[in-house]
């Protein structure tokens, strides 16, 4: 069974880019804002409290702005979150996806965002056919890389976890998949790097068609399909 990340692992956050520069002046305020936003799940998650992602997205991209000196009205801030709806996908992810499928592998994207976003983003960039389930963590009220959601996605597609393969972007990602039981692989996307002392996954590649090539040597024979 795999399962894959959203935001940047399938969908271009870069994309946002140019509304960052329009709304802050600064094209690299979208990567602190991202970061932000991932440390605000963070938190929460270690914390034991629990906002959605859109609550910690808003709050995350005020401080980032206010940073800049910049005050962002509500308009603004909607603006940019629902922009998040609509990232296009990296160029080689519909073909990567459409393959393994043809193959016979089960697929389902796991996300941070709520059910409501990743249905949208998965839809408006044309991928919702290449899915069997879309979940998000919402369902635990944990944020990945917390062993829950990963659990809850082995048990909602009904398979033991270490029969899911967990695709994603982030080394912290492929990390908190491994240490719950699951495998991964890795997508080295630009400006990714896997941190030196996380435990490695077995399938690494630059973009999603390697790592898909990769699992097509791999897990196709260790399945059987």
């Amino acid at each position: 069974m795999l399962v894959f990340d959203v935001n940047e692992t399938l969908l271009d956050l870069g994309s946002l880019s140019p509304l960052f520069i329009e709304s802050v002046g600064d094209a690299g305020a979208m990567t602190e804002w991202f970061l932000r936003l991932l440390h605000g799940s963070l938190v929460l998650t270690l914390t034991d409290a629990y906002e959605d992602f859109g609550s910690i997205a808003a709050s995350a991209l005020r401080v980032t702005a206010r940073r800049r000196s910049v005050e962002l009205d509500d308009d603004r801030v909607e603006e940019v979150l629902a922009s998040m709806r609509r990232l296009p996908p990296h160029p080689e992810v519909r073909d990567a996806l459409g393959a393994l499928k043809e193959a016979g592998f089960r697929t389902a994207a796991l996300t941070n965002s709520t059910l409501d976003v990743a249905n949208d983003q998965v839809g408006n960039a044309g991928l919702a056919d290449l899915f069997d389930a879309v979940l998000s963590v919402e369902a635990v009220r944990r944020y990945k890389p917390a062993p829950e959601p990963y659990r809850m996605a082995a048990e909602r597609l009904g398979v033991p976890i270490e029969d899911v393969r967990m695709v994603a972007a982030h080394d912290w990602d492929v990390a908190g998949a491994l240490a719950a039981g699951a495998r991964a692989a890795f997508v080295a996307r630009p400006r990714q790097a896997y941190r030196e002392g996380l435990a490695r996954p077995d399938i690494e590649g630059s973009d999603l068609r390697e790592v898909a090539e990769r699992i097509l040597a791999v897990d196709h024979v260790e399945t059987g399909r």
